[in-house]
C-alpha cells in the first residue's frame, strides 16, 4: 500500500483509497447474497468496477470517496484481510430529495459482522467528514427492513429524517421506501 493511499486509521483498521486492482477482491469478499441483501442483491463484476471508478474519480475531484476497510493484522491483503468498504460520497440517487448531500455508507463482509468494525470505521469517517471535509451534514440511506443498518445510524448519533425518505423503483418492495438518517455538524460537536 502506498502511503498516499492511506486515508484513515483506527485501532484495528486501515481505510485506504480504492485502486483498480480491488474489484476482484471486493467481488469475492463483499458481493455475497447476505452482504448485498438490502442493497439490491449481488451485482456483476463490471458494476463493482464502475463503482470503484466513480469512487476514485470522487477522490481525485473532491478529496473523498469510498475506501477499502482492511484489518491491521494477519490475513491476505496489505498485512490484513479486507473487512469491508466504507466512506463518503455525494447523494446521487435521482429519486432522493437531497442530491449533493454528503452520504456515508458501509458494507462489512459476513464473517466480520457483530465485531464493531462498522461502528469503529464510521466513527472515523464521520470525524473526517466534519473536520477535514467541513461537511455541514452527513446522511445515511437504508431501508426499514435493514434493522442492523439503521440501528448503527442511531448508535452513531444520527437522527431519523422522514422528510428525506423516497421510493426507489430499482429496489425490491421490502427495501422501499429508502429511509434516511442525518447528523448535523453542530449536533455531532455537541455529542462529543
Amino acid at each position: 500500500m502506498a502511503l498516499g493511499d492511506l486515508v484513515l486509521e483506527t485501532d484495528r483498521l486501515v481505510l485506504r483509497q480504492i485502486d483498480e486492482s480491488d474489484a476482484a477482491l471486493h467481488d469475492r469478499a463483499l458481493n455475497t447474497p447476505a452482504v448485498m441483501g438490502h442493497l439490491g442483491g449481488v451485482i456483476e463484476l463490471h458494476e463493482i468496477e464502475a463503482k470503484h471508478a466513480k469512487s476514485m474519480a470522487s477522490f481525485a475531484r473532491e478529496g473523498f470517496g469510498f475506501m477499502m476497510m482492511i484489518e491491521k493484522a494477519g490475513g491476505e491483503f496489505c498485512g490484513g484481510d479486507l473487512v469491508g468498504h466504507c466512506g463518503i460520497k455525494r447523494v446521487d440517487n435521482r429519486h432522493a430529495p437531497n442530491p449533493g448531500d454528503h452520504e456515508i455508507g458501509w458494507i462489512i463482509r459476513e464473517d466480520r459482522w457483530r465485531r464493531g468494525y462498522a461502528f469503529e470505521a464510521m466513527t472515523a469517517v464521520i470525524e473526517w467528514g466534519f473536520t477535514s471535509l467541513d461537511a455541514p451534514r452527513l446522511v445515511a440511506l437504508t431501508s426499514r427492513a435493514n434493522t442492523g443498518s439503521w440501528m448503527l445510524m442511531k448508535k452513531l448519533g444520527m437522527t431519523r429524517r422522514e422528510d428525506l425518505d423516497f421510493s426507489d423503483p430499482s429496489m425490491p418492495a421490502r427495501d422501499n421506501p429508502t429511509i434516511q438518517y442525518a447528523l448535523e455538524k453542530e449536533q455531532w460537536e455537541n455529542q462529543k
